[in-house]
């Protein structure tokens, strides 16, 4: 895989260098691009000598000849259908203004409008140019139009405030540069349903029963999902996230809604992986105007549809439903019961009894249960978990052939592939 660094005019330049290491020790091969400015802070030599490559710092040529002029004026083509992944690093409020309003007086500029690859940004500034109004419209239209953002750190600057605007450490963002690549695409050919966020049932045309999911774990099952080659749909609940690009988004807010989307694009998936937070009761009846504060208020409550139930039901041959189930006790014998009660194939269990880990959280813990398996997936980022789901619900479909022994016969000779399927008839290959 290849990846263009680019590096606009920061003190953080510098860092870039780590990064570029970083990448190279995942196998990646790596082109550097820097902005004039850029130059000021750290040598065009300097990344040049690690990354092997010509370093590309303008867009004409020192060359008097007209033809190399030419050739250095459309490099920017050629460079943005070389790479598989732009990462800007650091990125100056300078660089995402012109990258939010489409100006190209640069080569990095340049290469990012005439390039289809993902494209990755770790904004580093002052404390105050990152908090500007102007700087935060600019995130937004580039977040908007798929541009993964890595925000900085919180500490100590450069021009001695404290605060946010610290670049993210390399390592942070070269993991972002390989789950926005995904190291494969043994998702292709799917379709992936993906439910994500909390749902909300109305009391009154202010007021609603709620719960505090974020959307952060399904969110990033999309993304991984889309990363290794997946169609993906992600039916979300009111969350504050920006959808991972290229997947299809459909909006809802209560759970009889999300019902009726999961049923909708039901037929067309072939995994549905239910990690939406939805509302288990809804208010009775919900009044037209504002209740007011007069006292003790009692609230008749109603079950909400169980959607995981009934996709469970409807389900067609050869597709595969993934559960979530919220535990803070006893955690694996409830979601072993719900595994049974509900009929999906697997639940993913999260303890959200803990301040470090489950809701609102960027980490996450989960035991990956099966009827037959339970797999414990220590705390990890969000986003590794989700590949780690994925890799999991794959295997439910392309299993591991067991080698077992038959009487008579030698167990070299016969493989027993028992599958994990709903149907979970074992077959013999001869």
């Amino acid at each position: 895989m290849r990846v263009t660094v680019g590096v606009s005019g920061g003190i953080a330049a510098y860092k870039a260098a780590e990064l570029v290491r970083e990448l190279q020790r995942q196998a990646l091969e790596v082109h550097v691009v820097m902005t004039e400015a850029a130059c000021k802070f750290v040598q065009p030599l300097t990344f040049a000598a690690l990354s092997g490559h010509k370093v590309i710092t303008g867009l004409w040529d020192d060359s008097d000849s007209a033809q190399g002029s030419y050739e250095s004026s459309i490099e920017h083509i050629g460079e943005a259908q070389w790479a598989d992944a732009l990462v800007v690093a650091p990125a100056t409020a300078d660089t995402l203004a012109k990258f939010a309003h489409g100006i190209a007086d640069n080569f990095l500029t340049t290469m990012y409008l005439a390039t289809k690859a993902p494209v990755l940004v770790a904004p580093a500034m002052n404390v105050n140019m990152w908090e500007h109004p102007a700087t935060q419209a600019n995130l937004h239209i580039l977040r908007e139009r798929g541009v993964r953002v890595i925000d900085p750190g919180t500490g100590d600057l450069a021009c001695g405030m404290v605060g946010a605007g610290r670049m993210a450490e390399p390592a942070a963002i070269a993991e972002a540069v390989l789950n926005i690549l995904g190291p494969r695409h043994d998702l292709a050919g799917e379709t992936i349903l993906v439910t994500a966020g909390g749902t909300r049932e109305a009391l009154d045309p202010v007021r609603f029963i709620g719960n505090r999911s974020s959307g952060k774990m399904g969110y990033a099952i999309a993304e991984a999902a889309q990363s290794r080659g997946a169609k993906v749909v992600l039916i979300s609940g009111p969350s504050a996230l920006y959808p991972p690009s290229h997947v299809e988004l459909v909006k809802v807010t209560t759970a009889d809604q999300m019902r009726n989307a999961v049923l909708e694009h039901l037929n067309d998936a072939s995994i549905v992986i239910k990690a939406a937070a939805v509302a288990d009761y809804r208010p009775v009846v919900v009044s037209d105007q504002k209740l007011k504060r007069t006292g003790p208020m009692t609230i008749e409550l109603a079950p909400t549809e169980d959607i995981l139930a009934e996709v469970a039901r409807r389900r067609r041959p050869g597709q595969l439903i993934i559960g979530f189930a919220a535990e803070t006790e006893n955690r694996v014998e409830n979601g072993r019961a719900k595994l049974l009660r509900k009929g999906a194939d697997a639940i993913v269990i999260n303890d959200v009894s803990g301040d470090r880990t489950g809701i609102d959280s960027d980490l996450n813990a989960a035991t990956f249960l099966t009827p037959s398996t339970s797999i414990e997936m220590p705390v990890m980022t969000k986003r590794r978990l989700a590949d780690r789901i994925l890799d999991e619900t794959l295997l439910l479909r392309r299993p591991k052939p067991l080698v077992v022994e038959v009487e008579g016969v030698n167990p070299q000779d016969k493989v027993l592939q028992q599958s994990l399927t709903p149907a979970r008839r074992p077959v013999i290959v001869e």
